[in-house]
Formats: C-alpha cells, sequence, structure tokens
C-alpha cells in the first residue's frame, strides 16, 4: 500500500469517528452552505455563497457611485496542487499545481434594481473524476463570465434574478473557496452547477421559497423547472427540498451539459443543524433519466445517495471539515456512474487554516467503487477500484 494511501486511510478513519459537515445558504443558495466560521463583519457580502469552512472578506472594497449607491469589489486569487494514485479518466498527471480562481465579482446589493458579476479563471475538482486544467475548465464550462445576473427586489419578501445563476439543487456549490472540502463530492457529480435563466425567490419568517425556469445542465433549452423550498424549524435546524427536472426532450451533449441528466429530474432533501462548534448537514439525493432511443439513451437509469457534510470549529482561526457520501445507479444501459449499475463510496478530510483575508487548507480523500464495469473505472486502464488523492489549496479571498 503506497504512503499516499496510508496517509489517506489514516484520515478517513479520523473522518468516520467524527468529522463530517456544511452549512446553510444566502438567497442564492445551494441548499447545503451555511454561515461563515468566524462572524462577518457588517458589511460583509452574501454573495458568492460561502459554507463554514471559508469566509468572505468582512470589509470589502466599496465605490460610491452617488445616486446609484456603492458598488462592491471583491475576488479570489487561489492556487491548488494534488498527488493522487490511480488516476481518472482522461487525467494523466499524478501530480499537478493549478490556478484554482483567479476571480473578481463586482455587485450592487440594495436598492430595488441590483446586480452581480463573477468573472475570472476557476478550477472546479472532484471525487472520482480526471482533473481537467483551469483554462479547460473555463472554456468548456461557462466562460470567463460563470455567474452574472440583474436581480429585481420591489419588496422585502419578493425578489427576480435574470441571467446566469447558481444552482438550487445539492448541498456544495461550485468553486473551491465556497465550500467545506477543495474538491467535489460523487453526489455533486450528477448536479447541475450553473443554469441560465428567471428565478423568483420569495423569503417571510421562517420561509424561503425559490424557482427558476432555465436551460439545466447548461445547454441553452429554456425547458428545465427548479425549485427549493426551505423551512426553519428552529434556530438550530433547517430542513430543505430542492428539485429539478426537464419538460422536454433536448438533444444537447457537451463538457458541461450531460445527455442523460439534462433531459432527467434531480431531488434533494437536506437537513442543517447547527450545535456549538459544529455544522452538520445530512442530505439524500434521488435523480432519473429517461429512455430516449433518438439520442442514443436505450434504456431509464436512476441514482440514489446520501452524505453527510459537517464543520467542527477548533478556534477563530482553524477548523475541520469532513464528508462522507455513497451513490449507487439502477439500469442496465446508462453508465451514470461507474458503467451500469456500478456503485461507490468516498471520504473526505479538510483541515483549514484563515487569517482574514488569507487561507491554507489542505484534503485528504479516499474514493472506493464497490461495484463498477472494466474500463470505466479508475487508472490507466480503467480497472482499478479505489484512488486516494491529497491535496492543498492557498491564497486571499479579497
Amino acid at each position: 500500500m503506497t504512503a499516499l494511501k496510508i496517509a489517506v486511510l489514516m484520515g478517513a478513519a479520523s473522518l468516520a469517528l467524527g468529522v463530517a459537515g456544511a452549512a446553510w445558504a444566502d438567497d442564492q443558495p445551494a441548499p447545503g452552505a451555511a454561515a461563515p466560521a468566524a462572524p462577518a463583519g457588517p458589511t460583509a457580502l452574501s454573495t458568492p455563497a460561502m459554507s463554514a469552512s471559508l469566509s468572505n472578506n468582512s470589509n470589502p472594497y466599496a465605490i460610491d457611485t452617488g445616486p446609484l449607491g456603492k458598488i462592491y469589489v471583491s475576488g479570489q486569487l487561489t492556487g491548488l496542487a494534488y498527488t493522487e494514485d490511480n488516476p481518472g479518466f482522461g487525467d494523466t498527471d499524478r501530480s499537478k499545481a493549478e490556478i484554482s480562481n483567479a476571480q473578481v465579482e463586482i455587485q450592487k446589493t440594495d436598492g430595488v434594481v441590483q446586480f452581480y458579476v463573477q468573472a475570472g479563471y476557476y478550477n472546479f475538482p472532484s471525487l472520482g473524476a480526471g482533473n481537467v486544467s483551469t483554462q479547460k475548465i473555463t472554456e468548456n464550462t461557462y466562460k470567463a463570465v460563470p455567474v452574472a445576473f440583474l436581480k429585481l427586489q420591489p419588496t422585502a419578501e419578493l425578489s427576480v434574478q435574470i441571467g446566469k445563476l447558481p444552482t438550487l439543487i445539492g448541498a456544495e456549490y461550485t468553486f473551491t473557496f465556497e465550500n467545506l472540502n477543495i474538491a467535489r463530492g460523487l453526489l455533486w457529480n450528477q448536479e447541475p452547477a450553473v443554469s441560465k435563466g428567471v428565478q423568483v425567490n420569495y423569503a417571510k419568517g421562517p420561509l424561503t421559497v425559490s424557482v427558476s425556469v432555465n436551460d439545466g445542465y447548461y445547454s441553452n433549452r429554456y425547458s428545465t423547472i427548479s425549485g427549493l423550498v426551505s423551512y426553519v424549524l428552529s434556530p438550530k435546524d433547517t430542513l430543505a427540498f430542492a428539485a429539478s427536472g426537464n419538460t422536454d426532450k433536448v438533444s444537447v451533449a457537451r463538457f458541461a451539459t450531460p445527455l442523460a441528466q439534462n433531459n432527467g429530474t434531480i431531488w434533494n432533501l437536506l437537513w442543517t443543524h447547527t450545535e456549538g462548534p459544529w455544522v452538520i448537514n445530512p442530505y439524500l439525493q434521488y435523480s432519473t433519466t429517461p429512455r430516449i432511443d433518438k439520442f442514443g439513451l436505450t434504456g431509464s437509469a436512476s441514482t440514489f445517495g446520501g452524505a453527510v457534510l459537517a464543520r467542527y470549529t477548533v478556534n477563530s482561526v482553524f477548523n475541520v471539515a469532513g464528508r462522507a457520501e455513497y451513490i449507487s445507479s439502477s439500469g442496465s444501459n446508462v453508465a451514470l456512474l461507474y458503467g451500469p449499475k456500478s456503485d461507490a463510496w468516498s471520504l473526505t478530510l479538510t483541515p483549514t487554516f484563515q487569517f482574514k483575508t488569507f487561507f491554507v487548507r489542505g484534503e485528504v480523500s479516499y474514493t472506493k467503487i464497490e461495484s463498477g464495469a472494466p474500463g470505466a473505472m479508475f487508472g490507466k486502464f480503467g480497472d482499478k477500484s479505489d484512488q486516494a488523492r491529497a491535496m492543498i489549496e492557498t491564497g486571499v479571498l479579497f
């Protein structure tokens, strides 16, 4: 057994003994993200949304434009490095360093007319998948402006957003700096990340409702309906339900638009609990893909998975986050995971240090394919059933 795998399994054992987690979101949620690890200043921005591992700059740069109000400018400059055994499909490098974020956000956060623009280069490594360069990720997914929308806020309770929007689905955000862990998880691999469309939000008291008409997995076909309902049960507990489904048959298939998932449905049930230094977020996910013979989808399929994400705050500058998850697929003709009727699980441990706008964090993860098809798993020939990975990310959130 390699030294990397031993180190990863030791971290996974620590996770199994008690570390797992996530948080809650702002008005632009993936339902599972949460409040910052340390209290933010009065002018801290709620977008981009952040989980409980890293915190936005509590005093972002502001430009007073007079009658138009304040325009805020923030951003991220971060890099990551990794080493792994049994690289995933299309990943020929066992070790590599990359810029993970070189982004800037410009936004107006008050008044009836607001806006948000996020631009730059980015990467979003995920477990069980090949690592792709930052340039290729940016060019082949959401381009140099991954998120941008106009927001109309006629009342305190009601708002409408139009543009390129973060998904309402899942418990993890898209970009590394937003999340508890550096790499996204196995369940995230089935979810949309950014969609173009219109979203209506309503929030009053403990209830928040968002409904969107969009292009699903970035297909440019506006036939998907998504929704999120969350309810604050108590100061410590929030329950949420999210769902998304395509109302039409869409033939688009590219890097950011998986054909089967884009034509299917996906459902989440999420619970977030905060208790002292702990934030714990278990959630369930179910997805379906249809049979569409003319698109080469010769059978229907589905996935079912569950995950627990958590964060433990040691002190104001250090916390430890973790994730444990399992996912399986059904259907004999469509490979949604590692071949038809495959299943896998993973463990991830991520200690994080942040002082003001500077942070550094490490990560160890282990992914195990319990059943998979030869040629569709890990390694050069797709015949390896597990993968250990170690990562480090550092930079500034300005």
